[in-house]
């Protein structure tokens, strides 16, 4: 077995795997050539939430050996309800490997994938690259009676992220009278790490150069202030005692120490070999906070807002006010080449947040508009018909790009957004529809107590790429 070799800066954890010539991958990494053009990069929201990180370790870790035993009883119907809890998170697993293994991304953002809060644990990325990724799995979902085996997928370089989901504060964030998870957390998070993601790539990641924004403080961004009280004459909702309508939300002491970032926001650059020399392309990942569950105040809708507009500031040369995590000043660079990752909650067509700040990003002159509203849009088949068969949220039927949508809220959250000088030749969205192959690795009855569709059988959002010609 090769060595693994691992490095750390400024709380990010990076692992070479360089490849196992044993039982469980028999699978070496070929590094691209030096010819090699198209490059797709993508994002997907696997949602692979647990109650703690061990319990996602643990199915992780499992053999494909071990994995086939539940598989085999899951056919056979002889699983007890424990085994089947198990199998059915497999089953989960296996379909979220086999959608990668079928678009084969070069770069890919993992959001959702739960880590140990600091980035520092790799054992749930190693294994799931090790057990899932590594293996073949079967484009016809996992349940299928047919096999259709899919080639394995390689990621030499691995990226883990700290996180502020989970990340419980010192402050009664939530008014209730004490301090507690999730609501007291920095980020939204039950246990340090859920929610957080994670980085896969073929290519080298530019370690030295990361820059994260774990840190960077709400009150520092123009324009941003304190939420107030808005919702005034709420039964179900009442004003906590001792405040009135119109107050600031949060204390003074909470305001001025909340991050901005309700998990991080972070900027890892990639190293492409081509023909003219190496091309480095600034990756651009978040997950913000959804722009609902707000009750007395704007909240949520207020951070998913100034989470995205970091992005339009730190690109367009508007984030002489920013500041990362090692206390470097200033956004990107303006001949940067980058592409923005991540399921953004938001939509710029319909949805609860602020349209506008998503629409600001897509239509910004930085951005590669043919990839955000034009003829690259990623798309799919696969999305009007879950919105005109109600297998998506039903308040979105009428959403006036169906074909754009990435998640079975009937919205398009998940975003790939590359720089104007980037040149795209080709984009999706794996979605597919009921006529196309893949349809259990979105839909099976069989599985899961929601309707055999969403988390239960993969993610209730879909894989989104781009091919960047270089």
């Amino acid at each position: 077995m090769k060595v693994l070799k691992t490095a750390a800066a400024m709380a990010v954890s990076v692992v070479l795997l360089a490849g196992c010539n044993d039982e469980t991958n028999n699978y070496y990494p070929i590094d691209p050539e030096p010819s090699t053009t198209d490059v797709r990069i993508g994002v997907y929201n696997l949602s692979f939430d647990r109650f703690n990180y061990e319990d996602l370790v643990a199915e992780l870790k499992l053999t494909p050996a071990e994995q086939q035993v539940l598989m085999d009883k899951w056919f056979d119907e002889s699983l007890t309800e424990e085994e089947k809890a198990v199998a059915e998170k497999i089953i989960q697993i296996k379909n979220v490997a086999a959608i990668i293994q079928t678009e084969r991304p070069a770069v890919l953002m993992m959001a959702e994938f739960n880590n140990d809060g600091t980035g520092e644990d790799l054992a749930g990325i190693q294994a799931f690259r090790l057990n899932y990724l590594t293996v073949p799995q079967n484009a016809l979902g996992a349940t299928s009676d047919e096999v259709k085996l899919l080639e394995p997928i390689q990621f030499a370089y691995v990226e883990n992220f700290s996180t502020n989901t989970g990340l419980l504060s010192d402050h009664d964030l939530n008014r209730d009278g004490k301090i507690s998870l999730p609501d007291d957390a920095w980020g939204f998070g039950f246990y340090h790490g859920q929610y957080a993601f994670s980085l896969i790539s073929q290519y080298p990641i530019d370690t030295a150069n990361i820059r994260t924004f774990q840190n960077f403080k709400w009150k520092d961004m123009p324009g941003e202030t304190n939420p107030v009280i808005t919702n005034c004459d709420d039964d179900k909702n009442p004003i906590p005692e001792g405040m009135a309508c119109g107050d600031e939300w949060y204390t003074e002491e909470a305001w001025a120490e909340k991050p901005m970032s309700s998990k991080n926001h972070v900027d890892a650059p990639i190293i492409i070999p081509t023909e003219g020399g190496d091309k480095v392309i600034h990756l651009l990942l978040s997950h913000p906070t959804p722009p609902i569950f707000d009750t007395l105040t704007e909240n949520n809708k207020l951070l998913n807002r100034a989470e995205i507009k970091f992005w339009d500031d730190y690109i367009s040369g508007n984030g002489s006010y920013i500041y990362d995590d090692a206390g470097n000043k200033g956004g990107i660079k303006d001949d940067a080449s980058f592409v923005i990752l991540g399921d953004l909650n938001a939509d710029p067509e319909s949805g609860d947040g602020y349209l506008d700040t998503i629409k600001d990003l897509m239509h910004s002159t930085h951005v590669n508009q043919l990839a955000t509203h034009g003829v690259y849009a990623p798309m799919s088949l696969g999305g009007p018909e879950c919105l005109s068969n109600g297998e998506c949220r039903e308040q979105n039927w009428g959403t006036k790009y169906p074909d754009v949508i990435t998640s079975t809220s009937g919205l398009r959250l998940d975003h790939v957004i590359p720089s104007s000088d980037l040149n795209v030749t080709d984009s999706g969205v794996f979605w597919p529809a009921s006529f196309e192959d893949g349809r259990l690795l979105m839909n099976d009855e069989r599985v899961g107590q929601y309707g055999g569709g969403g988390k239960s059988v993969s993610s209730d959002h879909r894989l989104v790429w781009i091919n960047v010609e270089l």
